[in-house]
């Protein structure tokens, strides 16, 4: 059987910006209710030369969008990267699946040997489709959706692994 390139990505994907928004309101709740400033959440890291949490946020909606936009051939949207509340996060989570969800299976299926450039750094790099999907793409999507999960849960938001992969 082969695999499909959008059941690898854009549900994947959605499934978990979800369940990223989900912890969002959990973690305003959490402040709200411990009286925390906002901003020492959305600021915290778990390591000083780490991301914080806000840009872990942005990073995981930039590989999805970046992703789908990349193997179906068109303009991902582009996001400032401003975002300082968990409203604006969530805003910004929400804007990610709208533009997912408007790609459709056919313009994803089919990539697998797509080639894909993207710059790096300094460095041009240079996939197949699936080799960029799921030896790149899905990867990171997830080490920056676990790492703001980790720095959630270091901060006392009372998540469990029920958060992170619900809505299967």
């Amino acid at each position: 059987m082969k695999i499909s390139m959008y059941q690898a990505s854009a549900p994947r994907f959605c499934n978990s910006l979800r369940n990223l928004s989900a912890m969002l309101d959990k973690a305003k709740a959490h402040v709200e209710a411990k009286k925390i400033e906002p901003a020492a959440v959305i600021t915290a890291r778990l390591y000083p030369d780490m991301f914080p949490f806000s840009r872990q946020v942005q990073i995981a909606c930039d590989n999805a969008k970046g992703a789908i936009a990349r193997l179906a051939g068109i303009e991902a949207p582009r996001h400032e990267d401003t975002e300082q509340t968990f409203e604006e996060l969530k805003a910004r989570v929400a804007k990610t699946i709208a533009f997912i969800e408007t790609v459709s299976a056919s313009q994803i299926d089919g990539t697998e040997n797509k080639d894909i450039s993207l710059k790096l750094g300094q460095r041009e790099v240079q996939w197949k489709g699936m080799q960029y999907l799921l030896g790149f793409v899905v990867p990171n999507f997830y080490f920056h959706v676990t790492t703001a999960y980790d720095i959630l849960r270091h901060n006392g938001v009372e998540l469990g692994k029920r958060d992170y992969i619900a809505n299967p």
